[in-house]
């Protein structure tokens, strides 16, 4: 059912770039009101995070190409991407906080270093999609790319509504990594559980 992808697909790419809400906040802050600041700013968020979505496909095809049997194992990724945000968590609960979150990206942004700083922020979205491309078919995957850049363009909308209530991009700051672990973890044993391996067995 190509339709009830579309849910799964806005809600893996919610989960994943929550930070990016806060980056294009504080990007849209720094534009301002400078002539043409926001449409570089959106340009930039296309450019960097199509290019995360092109190295996610060609990976996830590259994978087909292996014994079916070898495709669930690919939820380890997601598994262990949620294990490791998990303990980061942990380890720095208590000393969180959003002074640093785009350093070095002071002044007028523009296209391409949104996009250096998008793909460099989103260097684990990569190991999240790969294993959850491989493992659907042409349909769904076409859902999940076109989901995913209609909701690029509502996450600059949402960057430039918040980069006017800097509360807001503060909450999401300090709580968006508490939701990731959760779902990264929950998104490997379901990949790992349909393609018929028994997690539990993998710390055996």
């Amino acid at each position: 059912m190509v339709w009830a992808t579309i849910p799964q697909a806005a809600g893996l790419f919610a989960v994943t770039n929550i930070d990016d809400i806060v980056l294009l906040s504080l990007f849209f802050g720094r534009a301002g009101r400078a002539r043409g600041g926001a449409l570089r700013i959106a340009i930039g968020q296309y450019l960097g995070f199509g290019g995360i979505l092109a190295v996610a496909v060609a990976v996830a095809l590259g994978v087909r190409l292996l014994p079916e049997a070898v495709v669930p194992y690919f939820g380890v990724l997601p598994l262990l991407l949620g294990l490791r945000a998990a303990w980061t968590v942990w380890r720095e609960r208590g000393d969180r906080g959003d002074e640093g979150v785009g350093a070095g990206t002071a002044g007028e942004p523009g296209a391409l270093a949104v996009a250096a700083v998008t793909v460099a922020n989103g260097g684990d979205n990569i190991a999240v999609y790969v294993p959850v491309f491989a493992t659907v078919g042409p349909a769904d995957l076409t859902v999940y790319l076109v989901v995913f850049l209609i909701l690029v363009a509502v996450w600059c909308l949402a960057g430039r509504y918040l980069a006017t209530r800097p509360l807001v991009a503060r909450a999401l700051a300090r709580w968006g990594h508490v939701l990731l672990p959760i779902v990264l973890i929950g998104l490997g044993l379901i990949i790992l559980v349909d393609g018929g391996v028994n997690p539990w067995a993998l710390s055996r």
